[in-house]
């Protein structure tokens, strides 16, 4: 039996923070359809903003109904088709010159008492569960993947390219979103961002946020900690609580 819409509550917001030009980032809270998501559109390259509204807007037109399988494959679907379509317009832009218009994504599906996260690049999710907090999804970056070689996450962390992305959309090659599916319990915190959120926290002060439970107190403890800082780069994120029934 399907549970009833109003059990997930939920809120997102974003921010340019202090020191970049612009916000490429993008966000969508729809308990509606039971999906919500962050897109980090690439920092540096062409049109970020543009890539990671388009990846928002794609999973915003997905239809919430059918099972939770027939909606991550929908969602599967959609990302390969805005991977290929923003391949397909920047090299109409750049008249084929080597560029980049790209964007991660992390999305949350939830359907009856299971949930999905889909993600492509190092947009993140997370779960606060019995006062533990867990990351779901893995960074798809050149930090993860020497460590996956086997070279310790010290070194790993101090190449300088440690935070280049091995996936994303708009890549320019075949994408393959990543699933992670687990079933969901009463009292569930799940937390979507973008990196320039993650990176300015610790991971207990990730947790002690979520531990307010109430999404809209989570997002006000989460941005006024990383704007306390330098905050340089946009923040974003989306709280989807599980409320008793």
């Amino acid at each position: 039996m399907s549970q009833p819409r109003d059990r997930w509550h939920s809120a997102g917001r974003t921010d340019r923070g202090k020191v970049r030009l612009r916000n490429e980032d993008a966000f969508l809270d729809c308990p509606g359809t039971r999906c919500w998501a962050v897109a980090d559109g690439m920092g540096g390259h062409q049109a970020g903003d543009i890539a990671s509204q388009l990846v928002v807007d794609g999973l915003a037109s997905l239809p919430g109904q059918g099972s939770l399988d027939e909606r991550v494959e929908a969602t599967r679907r959609c990302l390969q088709w805005l991977n290929r379509r923003l391949g397909d317009e920047l090299t109409l832009a750049s008249h084929g010159a080597e560029a980049i218009m790209g964007s991660t994504v992390v999305a949350l599906l939830l359907q009856g008492d299971r949930a999905a996260c889909v993600w492509a690049g190092d947009s993140r999710c997370y779960l606060w569960r019995g006062q533990t907090l867990y990351q779901l999804s893995r960074d798809h970056s050149l930090c993860e993947q020497l460590i996956d070689q086997q070279v310790s996450p010290e070194q790993a962390r101090a190449h300088p390219d440690a935070r280049a992305l091995t996936r994303a959309i708009g890549s320019r090659a075949p994408l393959s979103p990543q699933v992670l599916e687990l079933g969901t319990l009463a009292g569930d915190v799940f937390l979507l961002c973008s990196d320039g959120l993650y990176q300015a926290l610790s991971h207990s002060e990730l947790g002690q946020a979520l531990s307010q439970g109430n999404p809209q107190r989570v997002l006000d403890q989460l941005f006024a900690g990383v704007l306390r800082g330098t905050a340089g780069d946009n923040l974003t994120a989306v709280v989807v609580q599980s409320c008793a029934t």
